[in-house]
């Protein structure tokens, strides 16, 4: 069940990946929407990424017990 869901996860990465490049090179209006919620979608993991990080370095006290 879980390699399922992971080939199909795997299946719209690639095809929002197949997607952006032919909207590049000027495919179709459903191609278009495809590729930018595509790019829409990596900025904002990029962006939860980062704000991630920045909490959990903030959260580091910087001193450790000594193990």
């Amino acid at each position: 069940m879980i390699g399922a869901v992971l080939v199909g996860i795997l299946v719209v990465v690639v095809g929002g990946c197949v997607c952006v490049v032919w909207a590049e090179r000027g495919g179709p209006r459903w191609v278009r929407v495809v590729a930018s919620a595509t790019l829409a979608s990596g900025a904002l993991l990029r962006r939860f990424q980062r704000s991630r990080r920045r909490s959990l370095r903030s959260g580091d006290s910087g001193g450790g017990d000594g193990d």
